[in-house]
């Protein structure tokens, strides 16, 4: 079940950053929905390498093939399979580090767990593995789309730089304008500038993704062991590289009192809604139809192109400086994956809340 997301939508992901190729199986889909691949493969292009100066040089088209479960433009309500070949990897870029483990890397973990680990390029912690969960969420948003739902993210801080105003107070159009996927566009510039400055000097940098869910309707989540937030939070924590997740006001709201953080009720648009927003769209752990936001935190890339201390296998001290082609800063790849980890928990709950009530 470790390689399965999802209860009733579920995407089965298989693959190593250094095989033949990285695919998975989704089912529980939806029959009859519009299956665009113009669409599924710009999410693709999204989280692509060597798309700007900022990211990794490594080449790869990241072409999807759908193998099954689609049927004249329609998918068909059978498990959907796909597949994404390498085409570009650099195996003996990884051959110094066979006998040792990287900082901060999965490397020892995997050993100790399994008594064995792929070294070429992480294997299966490799980050390359979150092509099947940007597929995975491409096929959710075309679902998503039936019922009204959005879902888009953004990069709100690199390093000490970071957006000043909420969500509220930026053009999603604007996400896409720029390389480090920012829609401020001052902002933008600085975290550019920073992104380069660190990769000139072989170091990494992190940093936070905002993401919002609009649109989404009432009810989804369960009262306990179910929460809607702690499912999202589950998904965002399953992303390579991240460190944290908060909703809402989050960690800010810590510090202030009941009367200036509940929610009041009132009647807008004809519906009930709340004046304000700080529960970010989910109360008791059920959405409640207001705006869900959230925010990301990454840490900084693990693999650095400077020398560095660690120990071989049988534990002998040793120095690594890393070789190969690695992001400086995982942000900008990052955010069609924090999209596409969102999209697929509110498909997955949405489904989940149909069954309950029929």
């Amino acid at each position: 079940m470790s390689n399965t997301f999802g209860h009733i939508f579920r995407l089965t992901s298989f693959g190593e950053s250094h095989g033949p190729g990285v695919g998975g199986v989704i089912d529980g889909f939806p029959a009859g929905i519009g299956i665009d691949m113009d669409f599924i493969q710009h999410e693709l292009d999204r989280r692509r390498p060597g798309q700007s100066s900022i990211t990794t040089p490594r080449k790869e088209a990241d072409r999807v093939e759908l193998l099954s479960g689609v049927f004249e433009g329609q998918s068909t309500g059978c498990p959907i399979g796909f597949l994404v070949r390498n085409t570009n990897q650099h195996s003996n870029d990884y051959d110094n580090i066979r006998n040792l483990f990287r900082p901060s890397h999965a490397d020892f973990t995997y050993t100790r767990k399994y008594g064995i680990r792929d070294h070429a390029g992480g294997g299966r912690s490799s980050a390359r593995e979150t092509i099947a969960r940007c597929v995975g969420g491409a096929l959710a948003k075309l679902a998503l789309r039936q019922i009204g739902v959005e879902v888009y993210a953004y990069t709100s801080q690199v390093g000490p730089i970071s957006l000043e105003q909420d969500y509220t107070h930026y053009d999603p159009s604007l996400v896409e304008s720029n390389p480090v996927r920012c829609p401020d566009p001052q902002k933008a510039a600085e975290m550019e500038r920073l992104i380069a400055e660190v990769k000139a000097q072989g170091d990494t940098v992190g940093g936070v993704i905002t993401g919002v869910i609009k649109h989404c309707p009432a009810g989804l989540g369960e009262p306990v062991f179910g929460k809607f937030h702690a499912a999202l939070g589950g998904a965002m924590l399953g992303i390579n590289a991240v460190k944290g997740f908060e909703y809402g006001l989050g960690f800010a709201g810590a510090s202030q009192r009941g009367s200036e953080q509940n929610d009041a009720f009132i009647l807008k648009d004809g519906r009930i809604g709340t004046r304000t927003n700080h529960s970010g769209g989910i109360q008791g752990g059920i959405s409640n139809g207001e705006d869900i936001y959230f925010r990301v935190a990454f840490k900084p890339v693990a693999t650095l192109l400077m020398e560095q201390e660690t120990v071989t296998l049988d534990g002998t001290p040793t120095t690594l400086k890393a070789r190969g082609r690695h992001d400086p800063c995982v942000l900008p790849r990052a955010v069609p994956i924090v999209e596409a980890m969102a999209a697929m928990t509110v498909l997955d709950y949405y489904l989940l809340d149909k069954t309950v009530r029929l």
